[in-house]
Formats: structure tokens, C-alpha cells, sequence
């Protein structure tokens, strides 16, 4: 019985997939061309990279609902299994511990970088923030940063800090008569500022679902 129940789920699913592929092959050529029309737009937008004019411009309001979710899915694990005592740490080996004390300056300097290099070039809060979040990781493993049971005060100013700042903006651009319409004059350093409090809380968001979760009882 089980080995039927798996073939026809097996065929259903290719089913399914082939049904996507026939759709996506019959779809009519685009009314738009999209690269052409932010090619078009990118010099209103105050970045000069066009996923970034996407991602923190022309389609904003797409970004700060995944910046939403993310939090969400945080506060989520946190709700369902948070504030446990965290497990026995194991030995760690000091050459490790070592390498990870060396390898955080250059983890700040790169995430850094990536953050400023967003408005140009490839790169952006979110490739920051999973540097940042990557080396929180690295310090948990070598044994450097302690698992996390409850978000405490600053650490729950700095998961809410990208997404509140990113709100603040909307908001305050309201008066342009469109969600997130940046002025021309302003819309580099509104772009910057959003992208600095995301790279912050990404960060934390991201190493959070690692570090809370290793933070709860086996």
C-alpha cells in the first residue's frame, strides 16, 4: 500500500510540474519590457545598481513585507520553543576560537562593504546581513558567542530596528502621493539609511534562527 501511495504521488507531482511547464510555454510574449523600463528609470531612483533600484525603490513595498516575514518566522520560533536553558557547551578547539577572534574584524569590514558597494554594484543589506549573520554562527561554533534563550532589551531593538526604519520612511514619504516615492534629491541616502538598519537586523534575524534554536533544550 505504501509503495502505491508513493507512485501516485509521484505522479501527480510530475503531473503538476509538466501542467507548469505546458503554462509557462503557452504565456504571450511581455506587454513590458522590464530591464528596459528601469534602465529608463534608474537615474531617478539614487542608486546606480538596478536590483537595488528594484529592491529598495521601484518595488519597496515588496521588500519591507520580506523583511516582515522574516521577523515573523523569528518571532514565530521564539514563541513556539524561546526561553529554554540552553544545552551544555562542548569543548571547543582553541586554534578555532583562534581563527574565529581574527576572522571578525574582516567578517565587519566585508559585510561593510557589501552594504556601501549595494548602490552600485552587486551587494545590499541583505548579503551584508548574512555576513553578519554567518559570523555570529562561526562564534557560536568556536565557542565565543553563547546560544541565545530570550531576546533581551537591545537585541530586540536591533531585530525590529531595519523594519521600523523601513517603516518610518514609508510613512514619512506618504505625503509624495505614493507608497515609498523617494525625491529624486533624497532617495541615495533614504536608500542608505533603510539599507543600514536592514543590515543590522537581517543580521540578527538571520543568525537568531540558528542561535535560539541552539539556545533550547535537545
Amino acid at each position: 500500500m505504501n509503495g502505491l501511495l508513493r507512485s501516485a504521488v509521484v505522479i501527480v507531482g510530475l503531473s503538476l510540474a509538466a501542467a507548469m511547464v505546458i503554462a509557462l510555454l503557452q504565456l504571450p510574449s511581455a506587454a513590458v519590457h522590464l530591464p528596459a523600463l528601469v534602465a529608463e528609470n534608474l537615474a531617478q531612483s539614487g542608486v546606480e545598481h538596478p536590483v537595488t533600484a528594484v529592491l529598495l525603490n521601484f518595488r519597496g513595498w515588496d521588500t519591507l513585507l520580506e523583511v516582515a516575514v522574516l521577523l515573523l518566522a523569528l518571532l514565530t520560533l521564539l514563541t513556539l520553543g524561546g526561553g529554554k536553558a540552553p544545552a551544555p557547551a562542548a569543548a571547543v578547539d582553541p586554534l578555532l576560537q583562534g581563527l574565529a577572534r581574527r576572522m571578525l574584524p574582516l567578517i565587519v569590514l566585508t559585510a561593510g562593504y557589501l552594504l556601501w558597494a549595494g548602490a552600485h554594484r552587486p551587494g545590499g543589506a541583505f548579503q551584508a546581513g548574512a555576513v553578519l549573520a554567518a559570523g555570529a554562527v562561526f562564534l557560536q561554533l568556536a565557542g565565543l558567542l553563547p546560544a541565545w534563550t530570550a531576546p533581551r532589551r537591545w537585541l530586540r531593538l536591533g531585530l525590529v530596528l531595519g523594519f521600523l526604519v523601513f517603516l518610518a520612511v514609508a510613512a514619512a514619504l506618504l505625503g509624495q502621493g505614493a507608497l515609498l516615492r523617494y525625491p529624486p534629491a533624497l532617495a541615495g541616502g533614504l536608500i542608505l539609511l533603510i539599507e543600514a538598519g536592514l543590515t543590522l537586523s537581517l543580521g540578527l534575524i538571520l543568525a537568531g534562527l540558528f542561535l535560539f534554536l541552539t539556545g533550547r533544550d535537545a
